[in-house]
């Protein structure tokens, strides 16, 4: 019997994430098998609503053998194939459901930048990002439910609460905070291990509430490509390339991360040598998500923590561009609120976000609180 919590989802993806229109066509695309059931009812749905749906599915184990020697050429067919068939999609729902996270280790620093430059650049951010209406989300399963330290029951109850907010509610809720960010030039951050200012003046500011994540709950803009100064500690892990990383520390000088540590400085480093924009920040953005209390290791759940805010090294957003290029972009996570050593965010001198709440009476709905239920 069909979990009545995939039919829910499935019908938001579709109708609310997408928004499919009969006659368009759709490409679902799975990492790993476990999100099958996920998959069977969203070509069901898309059938029903008179679309064509298409699906791939990718199992990380092959993509592994493949990338372990796999030549500039080899990997530059595999993607001309792929973007191809991308640009005949009107949209694009993909699902990480991933029985090992970590099956992509081991492979070369070298034939990582390969596929990142040549496959993933290309196929995703030049082409599904810009011509589609997207969604990425992940599916739970064992390998998820492990790494967040859960049963699999309670993390499965967990997913679905969050990937069926009323993102309706949250879209609503974000406005204030939208328009402010809009009027605002200077932003100053502080807390344990971070003292940092930018500004974001003449940078657009976007929300995303459910259209291009499951989970979702940011508000984004980007800095000034040169004005960020000083220092940030990250306070979660993340990982980059199937390596783990902790205790990331960045210091600026004209926008330029000119040092930067971690538990593994010297693979830090390589990601951050990449390319030319490697080393600047492509966004900026608050988490808002309610029912995100704290990091369970993956970027598309930690980067909407509540009381969180993310400075992305990498490639800018289209939505919010400050114009820096990148092959890489990389979502680094600081939580502010008091169990995480707490923190403030100010706009032009005002402190707006003390220790994870916003403080201004028209930003106040987007407390935890309100978002609920």
């Amino acid at each position: 019997m069909l979990d009545l919590r995939i039919e829910k989802l499935a019908s938001n993806l579709l109708n609310y994430s997408v928004n499919l229109q009969k006659g368009e066509k759709i490409l679902i695309e799975i990492i790993g098998t476990d999100a099958i059931p996920l998959a069977k009812e969203l070509i069901k749905q898309a059938e029903n609503l008179g679309a064509l749906p298409l699906f791939n599915i990718i199992d990380h184990e092959i993509m592994r053998e493949m990338l372990m020697n796999a030549s500039k050429e080899q990997i530059q067919i595999y993607a001309k194939h792929d973007a191809q068939r991308m640009k005949e999609m009107d949209a694009y729902i993909g699902i990480r459901a991933s029985s090992n996270t970590a099956e992509l280790n081991g492979i070369s620093k070298e034939n990582m930048e390969l596929y990142n430059k040549y496959y993933t650049l290309p196929v995703h951010f030049e082409e599904r990002v810009k011509n589609t209406k997207w969604c990425i989300l992940r599916y739970p399963n064992a390998s998820m439910a492990q790494m967040s330290n859960m049963s699999i029951e309670d993390f499965e109850n967990f997913y679905f609460n969050v990937c069926t907010l009323d993102y309706n509610k949250m879209s609503r809720a974000m406005e204030p905070l939208v328009d402010l960010m809009h009027k605002t030039k200077m932003v100053h951050i502080k807390g344990e291990g971070t003292d940092l200012t930018f500004s974001i003046e003449g940078i657009p500011t976007e929300k995303y509430m459910g259209t291009f994540n499951i989970p979702d709950g940011e508000v984004a803009t980007a800095p000034v490509k040169t004005s960020v100064k000083g220092y940030i500690t990250y306070n979660t892990e993340t990982r980059y390339n199937g390596v783990l990383f902790n205790n990331i520390k960045f210091e600026f000088e004209n926008g330029k991360i000119i040092k930067a540590t971690a538990n593994k400085t010297k693979e830090l480093n390589e990601i951050l040598d990449t390319d030319e924009g490697s080393r600047y920040i492509g966004e900026f953005a608050l988490g808002l998500n309610p029912y995100i209390e704290k990091p369970i290791g993956d970027t598309l759940f930690d980067e909407k923590i509540k009381g969180s805010f993310h400075f992305t090294p990498g490639d800018s957003l289209e939505e919010s561009d400050n114009g820096n290029r990148s092959s890489i972009h990389w979502d680094i996570v600081c939580i502010q609120t008091p169990e995480y050593g707490g923190g403030e965010i100010w706009f032009d001198d005002v402190l707006v976000r003390k220790d994870g709440r916003f403080l201004l009476e028209e930003l106040k709905e987007l407390n935890p609180e309100n978002l609920v239920g």
